[in-house]
């Protein structure tokens, strides 16, 4: 019995030792360079609303991504016409629901589009190659008298 209660304290001081040293090594980040927030925004590309009135008018195949806040979405009666609502979180596993083969806007209620750049940083990282964020996002559509369609009940 004494045997084991001396392997046991030996074998918890080996790993306080090793926890403390692994806690206390420090790692070499001089070749990492961290972005800014101007080099993490021009990794994604954006689309002017009109530019996505004329694909939407040609029938061309677009994905459209609705990432308003649910309280924005429901104060709405409207949304961008054959898109997809969905929250920021959930981007990733409604992942399937969005065709590889198409370019995918994504657009939110966002000031500066904050949600819709997270998105489009998301469905990248994930495989998708053709991504853009509808630059001004929900309001700039409005503005520009892009085509809505009733939102879905």
């Amino acid at each position: 019995m004494r045997f084991k209660k001396c392997f046991g304290v030996l074998a918890a001081a080996f790993i306080v030792c090793e926890t403390m040293t692994f806690a206390y090594q420090k790692v070499d980040l001089s070749g990492i360079k961290p972005q800014s927030k101007k080099e993490q925004l021009s990794q994604v590309e954006f689309i002017a609303p009109e530019e996505l009135k004329t694909k939407i008018a040609k029938n061309q195949a677009v994905a459209i991504v609705d990432l308003r806040s649910q309280a924005s979405y429901e104060q709405g009666d409207k949304t961008i016409k054959g898109s997809l609502h969905t929250r920021v979180r959930k981007v990733a596993n409604r992942l399937r629901e969005l065709p590889r083969d198409r370019e995918v806007i994504t657009y939110c209620a966002c000031p500066a589009d904050e949600a819709a750049i997270v998105a489009a940083q998301a469905l990248l990282a994930n495989g998708f190659k053709r991504v853009r964020v509808l630059k001004g996002g929900w309001n700039a559509w409005l503005q520009a008298g892009g085509p809505v369609q009733p939102r879905p009940k």
